[in-house]
């Protein structure tokens, strides 16, 4: 018997193992702070050195300072899922945020958005 069949209820579908955490090093952990909470995640701790995100799913976003400069165009270390793509991108596009176009994929479409320190997600 699998560990999902083994653990999980009988209604709930989802993979029984899921990714905690996931850290992210930034200059200023509150500007950084409000860029994630602007695009969805949401706020659970927060101090000058260290914010703790949740994403959909329960991941948590643990945002760290850093004094060393993070090169501008840096990839996450992760990538982020929407339900629409095209209307997140558009949203994302008026509100200011600099957004590539939609690439379509072979399993999805997606974009990139540049984020805090100039990180790509």
């Amino acid at each position: 018997m699998s560990l999902s069949e083994t653990i999980a209820e009988e209604k709930d579908t989802r993979p029984p193992v899921a990714i905690g955490h996931v850290r992210l090093y930034v200059s200023n952990v509150l500007e950084a702070s409000e860029f994630f909470v602007k695009i969805g995640l949401r706020l659970i701790a927060q101090s000058e050195q260290v914010a703790v995100l949740e994403l959909r799913g329960g991941t948590h976003l643990v945002l760290r300072t850093t004094p060393e400069a993070i090169p501008l165009g840096t990839k996450a270390p992760f990538d982020l899922m929407v339900d629409d793509v095209f209307a997140t991108r558009d949203v994302f596009r008026e509100w200011g945020l600099t957004v590539s176009e939609v690439e379509p994929g072979r399993i999805h479409s997606s974009f990139t958005l540049t984020g805090p320190d100039g990180y790509i997600l």
